[in-house]
């Protein structure tokens, strides 16, 4: 019998558990010409904002070794223009769409959540919390902060909350538990991790801003480590990302405790690799005789009682 791909992830139902991660997928549509969209569990938007933002100056993305470095600093339509065309077309695809959301204040994510909470087309708010706040902190290194951002979403949003938390923390379960204890439906462990690269050649950083957010296949062990942290202190479900880009890679963090996946650099590599990693997670059930996708989810913390 062909194994069961489908989960609910906060009461949502996906036909899989595999998400385009935000920031790496554009809006959503854009890659409609390359790859069968309807077959992905769903869209994570590019982080709005409620106002457009231009970015960072170039340059913004550097290479590294088994990886990449990126500082786009949040470039964004802003919310009001995205609910026109951009929404329409992502409607069209036939598959949930979660909306990135950040902010440089408590108000500003409010706002936005405002505004996008009266469109029935939108399944999802995540939470991007891991951009600085107007004092130039990030938002989740602050616990009461966090609390407040999603209580006040919590309040607006019709539909479910996701907290997606930095990995630069010191407890990623205290962190994980804070979200949910402040009403968030989910968290999304974990973000990119703080990284910087120079070039030998000219004596200057690769990146305009210095510093920058790495991911890719180099920081896979540390993110699926954040997911099997906080699995067991949680009662929402978590959407492990970091790293994948195989099925073999998002299959090591549902058993890590993800109820699913989202997948980022492995699109700007090949708009391909996110159904060749869908293919990748059906062919493991099956080779494991394994029914369901659902039934990964945590079990290593099951099976793992290390002192």
């Amino acid at each position: 019998m062909k194994p069961n791909l489908n989960v609910n992830f906060a009461g949502i139902k996906l036909k899989n558990p595999v998400l385009s991660a935000s920031g790496t997928f554009g809006y959503g549509y854009e890659l409609a010409d390359l790859i069968p969209l309807k077959k992905i569990g769903a869209i994570i938007t590019k982080t709005i904002t409620f106002e457009p933002r231009p970015g960072n100056p170039q340059p913004r993305i550097a290479e590294v070794e088994g990886g990449m470095l990126n500082t786009i600093g949040l470039q964004n339509i802003g919310v009001k223009a995205f609910v026109g065309d951009p929404l329409e077309k992502l409607a069209k695809i036939g598959v949930p769409v979660f909306v990135s959301v950040a902010g440089h204040s408590l108000e500003e994510y409010a706002q936005s959540a405002k505004v996008l909470s009266s469109y029935k087309e939108i399944s999802a708010i995540e939470l991007n919390l891991s951009c600085p706040n107007l004092k130039k902190k990030i938002v989740c290194h602050d616990l009461p902060l966090t609390a407040d951002v999603i209580k006040s979403v919590k309040k607006i949003s019709k539909v479910p909350v996701i907290a997606k938390l930095s990995p630069l923390v010191a407890d990623i379960a205290e962190l994980s538990l804070a979200a949910q204890n402040a009403g968030a439906d989910g968290v999304t462990i974990a973000n990119t991790y703080p990284a910087m690269a120079i070039d030998v050649k000219t004596f200057k950083p690769k990146l305009s801003t210095v510093k920058g957010g790495m991911s890719g296949p180099c920081i896979k062990p540390m993110s699926v480590r954040a997911v099997y942290d906080a699995y067991p202190v949680l009662k929402i479900p978590i959407l492990g990302c970091g790293g994948i880009t195989s099925g073999q890679d998002a299959v090591e963090f549902m058993l890590a405790g993800a109820a699913a996946v989202s997948v980022g650099s492995a699109s700007l590599v090949s708009a391909q690799n996110i159904i060749k990693i869908i293919d990748g997670i059906e062919k493991i059930l099956a080779e494991k005789n394994i029914s369901s996708a659902a039934a990964l989810t945590g079990k290593i913390n099951q099976a793992v009682n290390i002192c």
